[in-house]
């Protein structure tokens, strides 16, 4: 049975590294871009190219961006003493995406784990606890995972801002909207009873 080419094999290599896609699925998407080179890989060529020139990370809060500081921390509008913390990039995309929030944020870069020997300083802790200090911060939103080691990195953030005197607060948890109690896991079902609130 015949192989593809190196070139090929290389291509469908660094999509089974992408998060998400295995050996299989990277081979379907290379074999789909190749059926379809003119509609579809050139155009995927020339968006990675793009971004690949373009993308920077953001030196004020950690997110990407074509331009630093990003559009959010440049917008004088989003200054209203508040920033929300959160692990990652894609979790201040859903953030944007849900408009809920209309301050600045301070992307981590992942969360404390002793597993991963993941520290305070391979994190953004450090330039959080500067920012707070320098910008005059009211309030500081943990946005992060309702996990052992996003847990642990919250009460980690939430002593070292204490000497700030700064208000550190967490999103609520439990029960999501639309969601039913019968589908719902002994701790989310603990987490809700919790942070009940009055009608």
């Amino acid at each position: 049975m015949g192989r593809p080419p190196r070139e090929i094999e290389a291509l469908i290599a660094a999509f089974a590294r992408l998060p998400g896609l295995g050996p299989r699925s990277a081979r379907r998407a290379v074999l789909h871009l190749l059926a379809r080179r003119a509609q579809a890989m050139e155009p995927l060529a020339e968006a990675l190219r793009r971004v690949a020139a373009t993308a920077r990370d953001c030196s004020v809060c950690g997110s990407i961006d074509t331009t630093d500081p990003c559009a959010i921390c440049a917008d004088p509008r989003r200054a209203n003493g508040a920033i929300c913390v959160v692990e990652d990039v894609a979790d201040l995309w859903a953030m944007e995406r849900a408009g809920a929030f209309a301050g600045r944020y301070h992307v981590l870069g992942g969360t404390l784990s002793a597993l991963d020997a993941v520290g305070p300083d391979d994190l953004r802790i450090p330039a959080l606890v500067a920012r707070v200090a320098a910008e005059g911060v009211g309030e500081v939103i943990l946005a992060l995972p309702a996990t052992v080691e996003g847990q642990t990195t919250a009460h980690y953030i939430a002593e070292a801002l204490a000497p700030t005197g700064v208000a550190v607060t967490g999103l609520a948890q439990g029960v999501p909207v639309g969601g039913e109690l019968d589908w719902l896991d002994d701790g989310t079902i603990g987490a809700a009873m919790r942070a009940r609130r009055r009608f």
